[in-house]
């Protein structure tokens, strides 16, 4: 395939179980605070992205959803998630977090309602979420960090099979028995942290750089190709945009499966963030 041409078949959303279908690129927001917040999702929507991802464990809700509004764009046309965490510990703290969610970030729903890492009272505080879908205050409603343990178990804990688990995916932390085994059931993979956080080199990586000779592409291009190709939405985060740009220029090129073989031996199969072995 030729730099520039147009990656055949390749959509720019996937549909999650119950059919909302759900962009392949987003903004992380994840350190983006104040008046640096409201300006990055704006400018962001308005060159095109339309998945922007908050937590309530980011304090920044109220200024991505300024951000939101100041874009001008209709809410319909935007994806918008945000997660509950330990603060929210049981099922009527969670049931009052989620309207304080969408009271700050000035709307009615958010399309995706997950749990940011596994706790004790995951599935009461999920109750909270299930309730949620049914009175339509979220489209969709998942999970956030749990590991192939964590998630199995879950599963007999829920009425409603997540749609998404959101988890650290990149080219050296790659999960594809984990992929499989969530589409069994209906998951969804979601990549936080798709280029590292800067970590590891990834985004300069001689064997993605060399990649993206060949397309007119950088390395963190190849990097996010690489995952979303294999049907896994990824959230960078940047507030430059130059940045911003080129995270979103993605659906161009496609890679072959030699080069996709290539990226693949780079998994180290381990996480960069040891933090997330606590849970």
């Amino acid at each position: 395939m030729s730099p520039g041409s147009k990656a055949a078949g390749q959509a720019e959303s996937i549909p999650l179980s119950n059919q909302v279908q759900m962009p392949l690129v987003g903004l992380g927001t994840w350190d983006l605070r104040g008046d640096v917040c409201v300006r990055t999702v704006a400018a962001a929507i308005q060159m095109g992205y339309r998945l922007i991802d908050t937590a309530q464990m980011y304090g920044n809700e109220e200024a991505v959803g300024l951000g939101i509004a100041q874009s001008g764009t209709p809410r319909d046309q935007l994806f918008v998630t945000t997660k509950l965490y330990r603060v929210s510990n049981s099922y009527e703290k969670a049931r009052l977090a989620i309207d304080q969610s969408l009271a700050r970030l000035g709307t009615d729903y958010v399309d995706l309602l997950l749990l940011h890492e596994p706790y004790p009272q995951g599935p009461e505080m999920y109750r909270a979420l299930e309730q949620a879908l049914v009175a339509g205050k979220a489209r969709a409603i998942g999970v956030s960090n749990y590991d192939p343990r964590w998630y199995e178990t879950f599963l007999g804990q829920c009425q409603v099979v997540p749609a998404v688990n959101q988890l650290e995916v990149h080219v050296l932390f790659q999960k594809w028995h984990f992929q499989a085994q969530m589409a069994a059931h209906g998951t969804a993979l979601q990549a936080w942290a798709p280029l590292a956080q800067g970590l590891a080199g990834v985004a300069s990586h001689p064997v993605l750089a060399a990649i993206g000779q060949g397309y007119g592409k950088t390395a963190a291009q190849v990097a996010l190709r690489f995952l979303v190709q294999r049907g896994i939405s990824v959230i960078p985060k940047s507030q430059r945009p130059e940045r911003l740009a080129e995270n979103l220029a993605l659906f161009d090129f496609a890679l072959t499966d030699q080069e996709m073989a290539r990226i693949r031996a780079l998994d180290r199969d381990d996480t960069l963030f040891p933090w997330t072995k606590t849970f």
